[in-house]
């Protein structure tokens, strides 16, 4: 199991390293509008399709790292007033409903990027941008988080420490 959880950690700190560099490859593109239409009155004419896809891979790609970290958003009214066993079988089961539903939205991201492939698709603007390339980036990213979302059940159902320590008063440090 250990040979597991850190494989999911490093694939997710691999994906979030890909969104660092879709963060810069936004920035740099944007700097390049700036010079090129302030100095040279043109333009790339392809910054909101570029900024649009870095922005959905950076996203998709660093949902695991997030997640690993406990940097998503979460209400704990229920979870944060058990501790235990009970705790750990109420967030084995939060899993589980995650896993289900990102496990779909996944699946359908997986067959629009291949259908995306195998149809040739390509963006309207005068980029055209293969389409798969993004979807595939988002689909990664998404089965990415998967990975840790069943590396973080397993630690839930075995309590079993994670790969990262966590900051005080999260779920890691309460059992």
């Amino acid at each position: 199991m250990n040979t597991f959880q850190t494989a999911a950690f490093g694939l997710s700190r691999f994906c979030a390293a890909l969104a660092a560099l879709m963060i810069v490859a936004m920035t740099l593109h944007i700097l390049t509008e700036i010079v090129l239409r302030s100095f040279f009155a043109t333009s790339t004419f392809v910054l909101d399709e570029m900024v649009g896809y870095c922005i959905a891979a950076a996203t998709f790609l660093s949902l695991g790292y997030a997640f690993e970290h406990s940097s998503l958003v979460r209400v704990g009214l229920l979870v944060d007033r058990l501790s235990g066993r009970p705790r750990r079988a109420l967030e084995a089961f939060c899993a589980l409903a995650t896993l289900a539903v990102m496990g779909q939205i996944t699946w359908y991201l997986i067959n629009t990027a291949l259908r995306s492939h195998s149809r040739g698709r390509v963006s309207s603007s005068v980029a055209e941008i293969p389409l798969w390339i993004p979807e595939a980036l988002c689909a990664f990213g998404l089965a990415t988080f998967c990975l840790q979302v069943i590396a973080y059940l397993l630690r839930q159902i075995t309590g079993a420490p994670g790969p990262v320590q966590v900051p005080d008063g999260d779920l890691q440090n309460d059992l």
